[in-house]
C-alpha cells in the first residue's frame, strides 16, 4: 500500500459524467453537505490499506518458522470441490468465539483453521482502521498483529508512508486529526474469508472485505466512498497466537453497484458514531 495510489481502497476510477461506476448509475443527494461539490476524479484518498502494501518488498525475505503439526482445523476446508457451492458454505461458523482482546484487537484465536481464518479477518478490520494514521497507535497496531520481527522491519517504513503531506491529502492535519466539525472514516468491513492453505505452523488466508474511506464533512471534497479488495495474510503460529508474516493485496471482486441514493454528509457521521465494529469469528 502506498500512499501514491491516490484511490484508497483500489476503488475504481469514477467519471465526472453522471457519476457511473461500471456503466451503473450512482444518484447523489439533492442538497449535499458535502458543500455541494460533485464527486470528480481526484486522487487524495489513498488509505492505509494501499500503504500496507509496502509489507510485501519488507518482510518476503522473512521465513516461516515451521513447527510442524496435522491439520487440527474443525472448519471448513479451502475448497469445498465440485461445480456449485455446497449447502453451508454462506453459513457462519465459529466453535471458539474470541473473548481476549490485546491493545483492543482481538487476541487468543484458537490454534485451528477457523481460528487463522478468525484471526486474520480482524487484523484486516484493525489494519483498516483510522488509529493506522496516528503514529502511536499505528506502532501499537503493528507490535500487536505482526511477528516482532516483521513490526521491527515495517514500523520505520510505514511511519514514511503515512507522511505529513500523505496526511494533508486524505484532509488530516500532520497528527492524523480531522478538521473540527468533520469525520474521518476509515474501515474495513470483511465479507468472508478462506484458508488457501493451513498447518499447525503456518496459514495462508484470503479475506474479501468491503473498504470504506473519506472525510464526512460539511466542507469536505473527498466524501466516503466504498471499493472491494482482497487482503491476504501469510500467518505464523507464535507465542500461542497467530501473527502476520506478510501481507498482499488485490481488486475485487466487486458486485455491480446498485442504484442507491448517496447518503448526506451528516447521515454519514451519525452512522458511524452510532455503530460499531465487530469481532470476527469464524
Amino acid at each position: 500500500m502506498t500512499p501514491g495510489d491516490e484511490n484508497d481502497y483500489g476503488e475504481p476510477t469514477r467519471t465526472d459524467e453522471g457519476h457511473r461506476y461500471g456503466g451503473t448509475r450512482l444518484r447523489l443527494p439533492e442538497d449535499d453537505p458535502y458543500g455541494g461539490a460533485r464527486r470528480t476524479a481526484r486522487g487524495p484518498s489513498r488509505s492505509m490499506v494501499t500503504v500496507v502494501g509496502v509489507v510485501v518488498v519488507l518482510i518476503a525475505a522473512i521465513a516461516f518458522a515451521n513447527r510442524g503439526g496435522d491439520d487440527s482445523s474443525s472448519g471448513p476446508s479451502a475448497s469445498t470441490g465440485g461445480d456449485k457451492p455446497n449447502a453451508t458454505s454462506t453459513t457462519p461458523t465459529g466453535t471458539k468465539p474470541v473473548r481476549t482482546t490485546t491493545g483492543g484487537i482481538p487476541s487468543g484465536f484458537a490454534h485451528t483453521r477457523q481460528g487463522a481464518e478468525s484471526a486474520a479477518a480482524n487484523f484486516a478490520v484493525a489494519l483498516g482502521s483510522t488509529g493506522m494514521f496516528h503514529k502511536d497507535s499505528r506502532h501499537d497496531l503493528l507490535d500487536t498483529v505482526y511477528t516482532t520481527a516483521a513490526a521491527a522491519k515495517l514500523q520505520a517504513a510505514m511511519d514514511q508512508a503515512y507522511s505529513s503531506d500523505f496526511l494533508a491529502r486524505m484532509g488530516l492535519d500532520a497528527d492524523g486529526n480531522a478538521p473540527k466539525g468533520d469525520t474521518f472514516v476509515s474501515r474495513v468491513v470483511p465479507v468472508g474469508t478462506t484458508a488457501q492453505s493451513y498447518s499447525a505452523a503456518k496459514a495462508k488466508v484470503a479475506v474479501w472485505y468491503l473498504g470504506l474511506i473519506g472525510m464526512s464533512g460539511t466542507t469536505s471534497t473527498d466524501p466516503v466512498t466504498s471499493s472491494w479488495k482482497t487482503w491476504t495474510f501469510d500467518l505464523q503460529w507464535t507465542d500461542g497466537d497467530w501473527k502476520i508474516v506478510d501481507d498482499a493485496q488485490q481488486d475485487g471482486p466487486a458486485p455491480v453497484p446498485g442504484d442507491d441514493t448517496a447518503a448526506t454528509s451528516d447521515e454519514i457521521s451519525k452512522a458511524i458514531e452510532e455503530y460499531g465494529g465487530f469481532t470476527y469469528a469464524r
